[in-house]
């Protein structure tokens, strides 16, 4: 509808508000900036409306019915057209939604993060939903919109990477300081901590736009699961580590399982002089025995440094004169302890090792 229509019809009918099809865009612009005088404004209560003329803020109209008419809004006069004869103004018209967007969804790569428990970095991933508003319908068309035609979805994309590259850099930095177990924190243990860290980050990235992100909802911190089993086993075999008593470290853990790998070797007959069932037979139990006697003497000196020590006392087994574990046969030689050192028998009721000067066995109480 054109002017001189307007005029036939009479300046008092136009009818001017955000259409139904439009009231999900957070910024709305009416598309005809030629508006007549006496037209009746609709503000609905989750928005405001904003006039501009020339690209600066002229009014910001809230809530409610407004008739269009200098007598009762003055600052129409400065839009006024002459050419008209004053019946009307020209102004460009924005309507900007004020309520919480919700269920705004994101999501996208973190980078690699090294796990503090562990040490092995592991790619992340984060995805969830956020929530925004609008503070300043202002600064938001003037700062970050724009005088064009405005559409929904380029505020949230602008939003969505906001809150991305945030939660990438917060979620990484908080990982490392707390020293935070990455399975701990995929497991929504940390949830609340993520969610009010960068809540309070968002501030300095959004506020000078006139936007407020006002929570996180459903967010996720993920890994893949080839790595979620990989953190399993190695926070398992660190769990054991500590039940052994303390060896510092995966290196040392690592050469442990070397050595109870190779006494395992041995026991299937892969040792020196036993391949075959006759090798197995002879070194079925000595040859693990030797491999977890080996892994034991992997401990930590008082300065921190790693010594060999047996962990465990040992016997002198009198045929090839090796240091070895009690038992009854040597796991050196194969053969049988017995005759070993005098420093050490053994029970004839269990066979558990026994000192010298012991009247009664430890482990079933018979006598000597």
């Amino acid at each position: 509808m054109g002017v001189i229509d307007w005029f036939k019809r009479g300046v008092g009918e136009m009818m001017i508000a955000r259409p139904d099809d439009a009231k999900s865009h957070v910024v709305w612009k009416h598309p005809d900036p030629t508006i007549p005088m006496k037209s009746q404004l609709t503000v609905e209560s989750d928005e405001v409306c904003v006039f501009f003329r020339d690209g600066k803020v002229v009014a910001t109209l809230p809530p409610g019915r407004h008739t269009l008419d200098s007598a009762n809004l003055p600052f129409l006069s400065n839009l006024v057209d002459s050419f008209t004869g004053g019946r009307v103004f020209i102004a460009e018209v924005f309507f900007v939604s004020m309520v919480e967007q919700v269920g705004v969804k994101f999501g996208g790569p973190i980078g690699h993060v090294e796990d503090p428990k562990s040490g092995v970095p592991v790619q992340t991933m984060v995805h969830g939903e956020f929530s925004f508003r609008v503070t300043d319908a202002q600064t938001l068309i003037t700062a970050l919109v724009g005088m064009g035609r405005a559409e929904s979805f380029q505020v949230r994309l602008w939003m969505k990477e906001q809150v991305l590259k945030v939660l990438r850099d917060r979620i990484a930095e908080l990982v490392v300081k707390n020293k935070w177990p990455l399975l701990d924190v995929t497991s929504g243990a940390y949830t609340e901590e993520v969610e009010g860290d960068v809540l309070k980050s968002m501030d300095q990235h959004v506020a000078s736009y006139g936007l407020d992100i006002v929570r996180l909802g459903n967010f996720v911190v993920a890994i893949d699961e080839s790595d979620a089993s990989n953190l399993k086993r190695l926070y398992t075999d660190s769990a054991y580590v500590r039940s052994m008593g303390g060896v510092g470290n995966y290196q040392q853990f690592a050469a442990g399982k070397a050595m109870m790998g190779a006494g395992e070797g041995m026991a299937k007959g892969g040792g020196p002089g036993g391949d075959g069932a006759g090798g197995a037979g002879l070194l079925g139990g000595a040859g693990l025995g030797v491999g977890m006697a080996m892994a034991q003497m992997l401990v930590k000196d008082n300065r921190g440094g790693t010594s060999l020590a047996p962990a465990a006392p040992g016997v002198v087994c009198k045929s090839c004169n090796a240091s070895v574990a009690p038992g009854k046969f040597c796991a050196a030689c194969g053969k049988g302890l017995e005759s070993a050192s005098p420093a050490a028998g053994f029970c004839a009721g269990c066979g558990a090792a026994m000192a010298a000067d012991a009247r009664f066995c430890a482990s079933c109480g018979k006598a000597r």
